[in-house]
C-alpha cells in the first residue's frame, strides 16, 4: 500500500492478471468531449494537490510523482490499466520456468529513453536493483525482495531468478519503471522511455510534460500536459471554476460539487477507489495488544456518521482491508459493527470497564484532524479519552512508520490489494497472527489465482473479526472535468494518473 502525502510507499501483494501486448492505449477512460474537434496541439491542465516532493518514486518521491510521471514519463515491463488488468508495455513476452522460479522476459525493439539511448537489459536489471537497494523507498521494495537473480544473455532478454514463487510477480513489476542506468539527479530530472518527457517543474506551482517526438509507441494525443498544485481543495475548485485547469485529478471537496454538477461545461465522475482511511492501533502496545480492546474501540465509532460528515453520499464502508475491486473482496461491515454498549460490555472484559487514555497520532492534513475530532467524541461516549497529537507527514514516517513508536495512528492507505501486510509482523501496526501469515505465505505461492483468493479471504475475515485495525471508510474517487475533455482515467488506483489518451476539443 502507499500512503498519502507522506514519503512513504509500502505496497501490497497481488494475483497475477491477464496479459495483453499494448502500446500506449488507455481503458475506464472518461466522458466524450460535448461539440468541436480534438486538438492535437492542445495543452490539458491538471489540478492536483499532490506535488511531487522529488522525482524519484525509490526517493519518498510521494503520490504527487506517482500522479505525473508514472505511465506517462516511465514506463514499466507491464502497465496497470485504469481498470486494474496488467498488460505488457516494454516486455512482448515474458516465460516461466516449470517451478516458477525463473521469468524470462523480452524486450520491446527500438525503445529509446528521452535522452536518445536505446533500451538494452542492463537497463531493466539497474531498475530492479534501484528498487530492491538498502536505501530504496519504493513501493514495490518488499514484495520484490524475492528476487535472487538478475541475469542479461542479451541486449532484449532479461532472466530473473526469484527465491521462492511468487503469484504475483509480474503484477508488482508493473509498478517498477525502467530508467536509463546512466542517468543523473534523478530526483529533479528524469530519462525515462514514456510518451512525455518532463518540460519544467516549478516547485511549488507546476510541472509541466512535453510530447516527446521519439517516443516508440501512439504519440500522445495532446502536445503538453501541465499539473497545477494547490493547498487546498477550495482554491483548486477555483482554478477548475475560473479555466485555469481542465481536470482535477481527484475532488476533495464534495460540498463544492453542486456548482460542477449544475453546470453543463462540467462533467462530474465518480469512479472507484482503492484508497482506506484507517484508525491503525498499534498491535503490540498497551491495551490494544487485547483484541477485545480493539474490537471495542471498533464498534464505538460510527463509521457511517463519519463517512456523511466528511463526504456528503460518496465513499462507501467497508469494515476490512479490502475494496470492492480486489478479488479477495467480501462485505463484512457487520463485523465489529457500530455498537456502543457491546463497545462497554467488552471494555469491562478487558478489564477497563472505567475506560483508558491513549494518544492519536494525527496528520496534519484534510480529513485527519476531522476524523481524529469525531473519533475522540465518539470514544468519550464509552469512557476511553483520546489526546490528539497532530503531526507531519515526515514526523509521521519517523515516529509511527519507522520507529513504531505510537499507540494509534489515522493514515490513508491507497493501493489496492494490500491486505498482505497483516501478515508482516514487522509492519508498522505490529499485528501477529500465525496462521494469517501462514496463509498470506501460501497465497502468494499458491499455483492459482483462484487458490489465492479462497487463501487471502481467509485473511480478510481474521483480520476484520481481529479487528486488526479499524477500517473507517473507503474514500470515492471523483474526478471533475471541463466538457472539452475526454479520455482521462475515472478510477483512483494506486494514485496513477495517465495523461496521454486526453483529447481537448476546441
Amino acid at each position: 500500500m502507499s500512503i498519502k502525502k507522506t514519503s512513504l510507499y509500502a505496497t501490497a501483494t497481488a494475483a497475477t492478471l491477464a496479459v495483453a501486448l499494448t502500446a500506449c492505449g488507455g481503458s475506464g477512460s472518461g466522458g466524450n468531449a460535448s461539440g468541436g474537434t480534438a486538438n492535437k496541439d492542445a495543452t490539458v491542465n491538471v489540478g492536483s494537490l499532490y506535488e511531487p516532493q522529488n522525482l524519484d518514486n525509490t526517493a519518498g518521491g510521494g503520490q504527487g510523482v506517482t500522479e505525473a510521471l508514472n505511465g506517462n514519463v516511465y514506463e514499466g515491463l507491464f502497465k496497470l490499466t485504469d481498470d486494474g488488468k496488467v498488460e505488457k508495455l516494454l516486455a512482448t513476452d515474458h516465460k516461466v520456468s516449470g517451478d516458477g522460479l525463473t521469468y524470462t522476459f523480452t524486450l520491446r525493439d527500438g525503445v529509446k529513453f528521452h535522452s536518445g539511448k536505446a533500451l538494452t537489459s542492463e537497463d531493466v536489471k539497474y531498475s530492479l536493483e534501484k528498487v530492491i537497494a538498502d536505501d530504496s523507498q519504493s513501493a514495490r521494495k518488499n514484495n520484490l525482495q524475492v528476487i535472487k537473480d538478475i541475469a542479461t544473455p542479451d541486449a532484449r532478454t532479461v532472466k530473473v531468478t526469484l527465491s521462492k514463487k511468487s503469484i504475483s510477480f509480474v503484477y508488482n513489476l508493473s509498478y517498477v519503471w525502467i530508467i536509463n542506468s546512466q542517468a543523473k539527479n534523478l530526483k529533479t530530472t528524469e530519462d525515462g522511455t514514456g510518451p512525455y518527457q518532463l518540460g519544467k517543474w516549478t516547485r511549488g506551482s507546476a510541472l509541466s510534460l512535453d510530447r516527446f517526438p521519439g517516443y516508440w509507441g501512439k504519440a500522445a494525443t495532446n502536445k503538453k500536459a501541465v499539473f497545477h498544485y494547490y493547498k487546498d481543495a477550495t482554491a483548486l475548485n477555483n482554478a477548475l471554476l475560473t479555466g485555469a485547469v481542465d481536470v482535477v485529478t481527484s475532488e476533495q471537496s464534495p460540498d463544492a460539487l453542486d456548482q460542477f454538477k449544475s453546470n453543463p461545461n462540467y462533467k462530474v465522475n465518480d469512479g472507484d477507489s482503492t484508497t482506506k482511511l484507517l484508525l491503525a492501533f498499534n498491535d503490540k502496545a498497551k491495551p490494544f495488544t487485547d483484541v477485545k480492546v480493539r474490537q471495542a474501540v471498533s464498534s464505538a465509532i460510527d463509521d457511517k456518521k463519519l463517512l456523511e460528515s466528511v463526504w456528503g453520499g460518496y465513499g462507501k464502508l467497508i469494515g476490512s482491508m479490502v475494496p470492492p475491486t480486489d478479488p479477495w473482496y467480501e462485505d463484512l461491515t457487520k463485523v465489529n459493527a457500530y455498537d456502543p454498549a457491546r463497545a462497554k460490555k467488552l471494555l469491562a472484559e478487558a478489564g477497563y470497564a472505567k475506560g483508558f487514555s491513549f494518544t492519536l497520532d494525527t496528520p496534519n492534513y484534510d480529513p485527519h484532524p476531522t476524523a481524529a475530532t469525531f473519533i475522540k467524541s465518539e470514544l468519550a461516549k464509552v469512557g476511553v479519552n483520546v489526546k490528539i497529537n497532530t503531526i507531519t507527514p515526515d514526523e509521521w514516517y519517523t515516529k509511527v512508520y519507522k520507529n513504531h513508536d505510537f499507540s494509534a495512528t489515522l493514515q490513508e492507505h491507497v493501493n489496492d490489494r494490500d491486505l498482505v501486510w497483516y501478515g508482516n509482523p514487522d509492519f508498522y501496526w505490529g499485528y501477529d497472527n500465525k496462521q494469517v501469515t501462514q496463509w498470506v505465505e501460501q497465497a502468494e505461492q499458491a499455483s492459482s489465482t483462484a487458490g489465492q483468493t479462497e487463501l487471502l479471504k481467509k485473511v480478510n475475515r481474521r483480520t476484520a473479526e481481529d479487528a486488526a485495525s479499524d477500517w473507517l471508510y473507503l474514500y470515492p474517487q471523483i474526478v471533475v472535468a471541463s466538457s472539452k475533455l475526454s479520455g482521462y482515467p475515472l478510477n483512483g488506483l494506486n494514485s496513477q494518473f495517465y495523461v496521454y489518451d486526453i483529447q481537448k476539443k476546441g
